[in-house]
């Protein structure tokens, strides 16, 4: 009996959270890291799901790098980056296309399969996201782009239907040609064009720390302020800096509040919004 009142708890601690942010729109960006790991991805979906059924409007956005880079090795090609961003010939971007339209339909499936409506979207075939070609450091690095404008009207006419739309960060160029983009900036960008309360980017380390080899020492809430001084100091490195970048133009175009969790952890995403504790890192203005 206890156990069963201990549920109930649980639950009634959701209520506040639930009529706080029914309504409103999240956007769940889910980490290449945890592609493989089909425990993770299960219930990640699950908490996705609770969210879309307590009247939460989410939209889910997914990359697929270790996918291309293992297709690329099939195929005998060497991955290649520069700033973090993929070199991508012609001969790379009809990988990206190939693995990105799979992993989307994956997604989409299960999502159906758990006992929800999702729908698949592309950001190019559905013009949600347009893109100029980018150079970073002036170099060509290929079909890369980085986001001009995006068009959230396929995504509001899922939300409107109760469907869970999930989508592939590719862009439609002014030229008619695909280009490969940055999935945690295409989340980013879509979430401030939704004007989204929250955005999850959901990886699989614990969040932020100030030791990296101590997760004692996860820093549960920053400001884009402190943020900036932790990149400064070379406590948010490497593959951070662009997240936390992306995250911080989130803020300042619109999005209420960003997390970064652990989606190792079960039901990470419902810990995070709907408990008084929370997990991870919250990073806002």
């Amino acid at each position: 009996m206890q156990h069963i009142i201990k549920k109930a708890e649980v639950l009634i601690e959701a209520i506040p959270y639930i009529r706080k942010f029914r309504h409103t729109v999240t956007v769940v960006k889910l980490g290449g890291s945890l592609e493989d790991n089909g425990r993770a991805i299960t219930e990640i979906l699950k908490d996705i799901i609770f969210l879309s059924s307590v009247g939460i409007k989410v939209v889910l956005i997914h990359g697929g790098g270790r996918r291309i880079s293992a297709r690329m090795a099939q195929a005998g090609l060497q991955p290649e980056f520069v700033d973090g961003l993929r070199v991508t010939n012609k001969a790379v971007i009809k990988i990206v296309k190939k693995t990105l339209y799979e992993r989307n339909l994956e997604l989409t499936r299960q999502i159906k399969h758990l006992g929800w409506k999702a729908r698949s979207l592309c950001g190019k075939r559905n013009e949600i996201i347009w893109a100029e070609k980018l150079r970073p450091q002036g170099k060509d690095i290929g079909f890369v782009g980085e986001v001009s404008s995006v068009h959230t009207r396929p995504i509001v006419k899922a939300f409107n239907i109760g469907e869970i739309p999930v989508l592939t960060p590719l862009g439609f160029g002014n030229d008619g040609q695909t280009y490969n983009i940055n999935a945690d900036q295409a989340a980013c960008d879509i979430a401030a064009s939704l004007k989204a309360e929250k955005f999850v980017l959901i990886t699989d380390i614990k969040g932020i720390l100030r030791n990296k080899s101590d997760e004692s020492t996860i820093i549960p809430t920053l400001t884009i302020k402190k943020a900036q001084a932790l990149i400064r100091k070379g406590v948010i490195d490497s593959g951070m800096i662009p997240k936390v970048k992306s995250i911080i133009s989130a803020l300042r175009h619109g999005v209420k509040k960003t997390h970064i969790i652990d989606g190792r952890l079960a039901h990470a995403i419902l810990l995070e919004i709907f408990t008084d504790k929370g997990i991870g890192t919250e990073i806002v203005k």
